[in-house]
């Protein structure tokens, strides 16, 4: 049964009648909700909570409390806003300040404040060396396939243009890496690329580098380009591997080789420097003998042109004199007789040794010299020696001479 129809006594399905009032039991009536929330949001703004038959009109204690309160709620919302928007920038790091998606500043280190909600902070680190490795095949300029491994050494050095300029730095990195080092490989031949040659291919790696990432204004800068490991494929690497070590075998003799010239070329060039000094020194000594002798026979030509019977004879006894100090035995033709004399001088200086001694110890002096320890005769010995024996030779000379006056 329907119901509105007169069976239900003008109830609704929820039990209230027609006259608005309802059952306890039953649902409540959507104008009443309505009327309840009303009165409560009255109520919150500072309202009375009667339906107006008080006649206050809102102007009681009641709305002066919740004046107080929301004036609270305000300030501490204020308070909570501002402190959020304070922020730390480390010494290594720069803050970029975004306000609702434009640049604003750079901040530096220190303790900072920005809006929160509108502006947007960054932070950068700038003294952070990051690193980016890549890989791959490439070909050389004689046309052989080597396997690049390098590292990219990089700081950011502009950190608004890091983040503003370029959509993806690092993405873009990746790409010039590639580029700059396909390109520096591609313009070397393959024994540069896998072995002396690879610093200087990463210098020129990283000018490429960088010159492509300024191009682009991407506030990076690289700090290195290193080239970790170069070598060909792995089809080939026993081929190439006996070729390198040929090459190594091959430096290693020019080593040697190389070696053995600084030694042999410097003692060559001591012992000519040395012969050129000894000749230099004979060309000296035979020069100043020389001009020894041509001063000597220039004196001697002038005693001998004031005495010259007593020059001669004096001459003739220093020949005898050296003559003498070089033979010890002396064989003597005597004018005026057929005998022969006979002078062993080695048994005169033998025998006048122990003499000469015995003068040395007891202080004399002979001629101009003396002995020497162990009985050896000096110049003067000889000399003294020589005069004994020419003394002895006149003597004879004269008795040989009166033996023939009394015949």
């Amino acid at each position: 049964m329907a119901w509105n129809e007169p069976g239900n006594n003008g109830r609704d399905p929820w039990g209230n009648n027609g006259g608005g009032n309802r059952n306890d039991q039953g649902p409540p009536d959507l104008d009443e909700v309505v009327k309840k929330l009303q009165e409560g949001l009255s109520g919150l703004f500072g309202k009375s909570g009667g339906s107006g038959d008080s006649g206050s009109g809102g102007d009681g204690p009641g709305f002066e409390l919740s004046g107080k309160a929301m004036g609270i709620g305000a300030l501490i919302l204020v308070l909570a806003y501002g402190a959020f928007g304070f922020y730390k920038v480390d010494e290594q790091e720069r803050a970029v300040i975004l306000r609702f998606g434009q640049f604003l500043e750079t901040k530096t280190p220190g303790l900072r404040w920005n809006l929160p909600i509108i502006d947007e902070v960054n932070k950068v680190n700038v003294t952070r060396v990051r690193t980016h490795t890549s890989q791959g095949v490439m070909l050389t300029e004689d046309e052989n396939i080597v396997d690049v491994t390098l590292a990219v050494q990089y700081v950011i050095a502009d950190p608004q243009a890091f983040l503003l300029n370029v959509r993806q730095p690092e993405v873009t990195l990746t790409h010039a890496t590639d580029s700059a080092i396909r390109h520096v490989v591609g313009s070397a031949e393959m024994t540069a690329v896998i072995s002396e040659g690879r610093e200087a291919l990463g210098i020129e790696a990283q000018g490429r580098l960088q010159n492509y990432m300024d191009s682009y204004n991407a506030g990076v800068r690289v700090v290195k380009v290193n080239l970790e490991n170069s070598q060909p494929p792995s089809q080939v690497q026993p081929a190439f591997d006996d070729v390198i070590k040929a090459r190594e075998d091959e430096q290693r003799f020019k080593n040697a080789a190389e070696a053995y010239a600084n030694g042999v070329i410097p003692e060559a060039r001591g012992r000519a420097q040395r012969v050129l000094e000894e000749a230099n020194a004979y060309r000296e000594q035979v020069v100043a003998r020389a001009q020894g002798e041509a001063d000597r026979f220039l004196k001697l030509l002038a005693e001998y042109q004031r005495a010259p019977e007593v020059t001669r004879q004096r001459l003739y006894i220093d020949a005898v004199q050296e003559v003498m100090q070089r033979s010890s035995k002396v064989m003597v033709d005597v004018d005026s007789g057929s005998n022969i004399m006979y002078l062993p001088l080695d048994r005169i200086a033998s025998q006048a040794a122990p003499t000469i001694a015995n003068q040395n110890r007891s202080g004399s002096v002979l001629g101009s010299g003396s002995s020497t320890a162990g009985g050896a005769l000096t110049p003067g010995d000889i000399r003294s020696l020589t005069d004994q024996v020419l003394q002895e030779l006149r003597a004879r000379q004269g008795d040989s001479d009166s033996r023939g006056s009394v015949r």
